[in-house]
Protein backbone atom coordinates (compact mmCIF):
# COMPACT_ATOMS: atom_id res chain seq x y z
CA UNK A 1 0.00 0.00 0.00
CA UNK A 2 1.17 3.52 -0.78
CA UNK A 3 1.35 5.19 2.65
CA UNK A 4 1.47 8.68 1.15
CA UNK A 5 -1.85 8.06 -0.60
CA UNK A 6 -3.27 6.61 2.61
CA UNK A 7 -2.18 9.75 4.52
CA UNK A 8 -3.81 12.01 1.92
CA UNK A 9 -7.08 10.07 1.95
CA UNK A 10 -7.07 9.91 5.74
CA UNK A 11 -6.47 13.68 5.92
CA UNK A 12 -9.47 14.17 3.64
CA UNK A 13 -11.52 11.99 5.98
CA UNK A 14 -10.38 14.03 8.97
CA UNK A 15 -11.47 17.18 7.14
CA UNK A 16 -14.89 15.61 6.54
CA UNK A 17 -15.09 14.56 10.18
CA UNK A 18 -14.25 18.07 11.37
CA UNK A 19 -17.80 19.18 10.64
CA UNK A 20 -18.78 17.05 13.64
CA UNK A 21 -16.68 19.30 15.86
CA UNK A 22 -18.08 22.44 14.24
CA UNK A 23 -21.73 21.36 14.52
CA UNK A 24 -22.12 19.29 17.67
CA UNK A 25 -25.48 17.65 18.43
CA UNK A 26 -26.00 19.54 21.70
CA UNK A 27 -29.20 20.12 23.65
CA UNK A 28 -31.34 20.47 20.52
CA UNK A 29 -30.59 16.93 19.38
CA UNK A 30 -30.78 15.55 22.90
CA UNK A 31 -34.33 16.93 23.16
CA UNK A 32 -35.56 15.23 19.98
CA UNK A 33 -37.71 12.11 20.10
CA UNK A 34 -35.49 9.24 18.93
CA UNK A 35 -36.15 5.52 18.50
CA UNK A 36 -35.06 3.06 21.22
CA UNK A 37 -32.48 1.57 18.85
CA UNK A 38 -30.55 4.87 18.57
CA UNK A 39 -26.87 4.05 19.14
CA UNK A 40 -25.32 5.60 22.27
CA UNK A 41 -23.52 8.90 21.69
CA UNK A 42 -20.08 7.47 22.57
CA UNK A 43 -20.35 4.94 19.73
CA UNK A 44 -20.43 7.50 16.90
CA UNK A 45 -16.81 8.75 17.15
CA UNK A 46 -15.55 5.19 17.64
CA UNK A 47 -17.36 3.87 14.57
CA UNK A 48 -16.44 6.87 12.42
CA UNK A 49 -12.75 6.58 13.34
CA UNK A 50 -12.69 2.94 12.24
CA UNK A 51 -14.70 3.71 9.09
CA UNK A 52 -12.47 6.64 8.07
CA UNK A 53 -9.35 4.50 8.44
CA UNK A 54 -10.94 1.69 6.39
CA UNK A 55 -12.08 4.19 3.75
CA UNK A 56 -8.58 5.66 3.44
CA UNK A 57 -7.01 2.21 3.10
CA UNK A 58 -9.58 1.23 0.46
CA UNK A 59 -9.08 4.47 -1.49
CA UNK A 60 -5.29 4.11 -1.38
CA UNK A 61 -5.61 0.59 -2.83
CA UNK A 62 -7.88 1.78 -5.66
CA UNK A 63 -6.12 5.05 -6.53
CA UNK A 64 -3.09 3.21 -7.92
CA UNK A 65 -5.11 1.07 -10.35
CA UNK A 66 -5.86 1.75 -14.01
CA UNK A 67 -9.60 1.54 -13.26
CA UNK A 68 -9.44 4.32 -10.65
CA UNK A 69 -11.17 7.33 -12.31
CA UNK A 70 -14.83 6.29 -11.96
CA UNK A 71 -14.29 4.62 -8.59
CA UNK A 72 -12.50 7.67 -7.22
CA UNK A 73 -15.21 9.96 -8.59
CA UNK A 74 -17.78 8.01 -6.55
CA UNK A 75 -15.42 8.09 -3.56
CA UNK A 76 -15.14 11.88 -3.83
CA UNK A 77 -18.91 12.28 -4.12
CA UNK A 78 -19.59 10.19 -1.02
CA UNK A 79 -16.98 12.11 0.97
CA UNK A 80 -18.51 15.45 -0.06
CA UNK A 81 -22.01 14.27 0.93
CA UNK A 82 -20.60 12.83 4.17
CA UNK A 83 -19.12 16.26 4.92
CA UNK A 84 -22.37 18.05 4.05
CA UNK A 85 -24.74 16.00 6.21
CA UNK A 86 -23.62 17.28 9.62
CA UNK A 87 -23.98 21.01 8.82
CA UNK A 88 -27.40 20.40 7.25
CA UNK A 89 -28.75 18.19 10.05
CA UNK A 90 -27.09 19.68 13.15
CA UNK A 91 -26.07 23.13 11.95
CA UNK A 92 -29.19 24.14 10.04
CA UNK A 93 -31.40 21.68 11.96
CA UNK A 94 -33.05 20.57 8.74
CA UNK A 95 -34.17 17.00 9.40
CA UNK A 96 -35.72 16.64 5.94
CA UNK A 97 -32.68 18.21 4.32
CA UNK A 98 -30.51 15.79 6.24
CA UNK A 99 -32.65 12.96 4.91
CA UNK A 100 -32.11 14.19 1.36
CA UNK A 101 -28.34 14.42 1.86
CA UNK A 102 -28.10 11.03 3.56
CA UNK A 103 -30.14 9.41 0.78
CA UNK A 104 -27.63 10.72 -1.74
CA UNK A 105 -24.82 9.65 0.56
CA UNK A 106 -26.19 6.10 0.77
CA UNK A 107 -26.38 5.88 -3.04
CA UNK A 108 -22.84 7.25 -3.38
CA UNK A 109 -21.47 4.84 -0.75
CA UNK A 110 -23.23 1.93 -2.47
CA UNK A 111 -21.80 2.97 -5.86
CA UNK A 112 -18.34 3.40 -4.33
CA UNK A 113 -18.53 0.01 -2.64
CA UNK A 114 -19.61 -1.74 -5.86
CA UNK A 115 -16.98 -0.05 -8.03
CA UNK A 116 -14.23 -0.65 -5.47
CA UNK A 117 -15.31 -4.30 -5.13
CA UNK A 118 -15.12 -4.77 -8.91
CA UNK A 119 -11.54 -3.49 -8.94
CA UNK A 120 -10.22 -4.88 -5.65
CA UNK A 121 -12.23 -7.24 -3.46
CA UNK A 122 -10.38 -6.18 -0.31
CA UNK A 123 -11.18 -2.51 -0.97
CA UNK A 124 -14.84 -3.38 -1.47
CA UNK A 125 -14.89 -5.39 1.74
CA UNK A 126 -13.32 -2.46 3.60
CA UNK A 127 -16.26 -0.28 2.54
CA UNK A 128 -19.00 -2.80 3.41
CA UNK A 129 -19.21 -1.67 7.07
CA UNK A 130 -19.54 1.92 5.87
CA UNK A 131 -22.52 0.96 3.73
CA UNK A 132 -24.07 -0.76 6.75
CA UNK A 133 -23.45 2.28 8.97
CA UNK A 134 -24.87 4.63 6.30
CA UNK A 135 -27.96 2.41 6.23
CA UNK A 136 -28.36 2.67 10.00
CA UNK A 137 -27.72 6.42 9.90
CA UNK A 138 -30.29 6.85 7.13
CA UNK A 139 -32.90 4.87 9.06
CA UNK A 140 -32.15 6.92 12.18
CA UNK A 141 -32.37 10.21 10.26
CA UNK A 142 -35.71 9.11 8.77
CA UNK A 143 -37.09 8.03 12.14
CA UNK A 144 -36.04 11.25 13.88
CA UNK A 145 -37.49 13.31 11.02
CA UNK A 146 -40.84 11.48 11.20
CA UNK A 147 -41.00 11.60 15.02
CA UNK A 148 -40.25 15.33 15.20
CA UNK A 149 -42.32 17.22 12.63
CA UNK A 150 -41.45 20.89 12.65
CA UNK A 151 -38.47 20.39 14.99
CA UNK A 152 -36.10 22.37 12.83
CA UNK A 153 -35.76 25.21 15.30
CA UNK A 154 -33.22 27.97 15.20
CA UNK A 155 -29.93 26.96 13.52
CA UNK A 156 -26.91 26.55 15.78
CA UNK A 157 -24.83 29.69 16.31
Amino acid sequence: MDWTLFAIFFAASIAAASTGALFEPGAWYKGLDKPRWTPPNWLFPVVWTVLYIAMAVAAARIAVTDAAPMAMAFYTLQLVLNTLWTPVFFGLRRLGGGMLVISGLWLAVAATTVTFWQIDTVAGLLLAPYLLWASIAGALNFSVWRRNPGAGGKPAQ
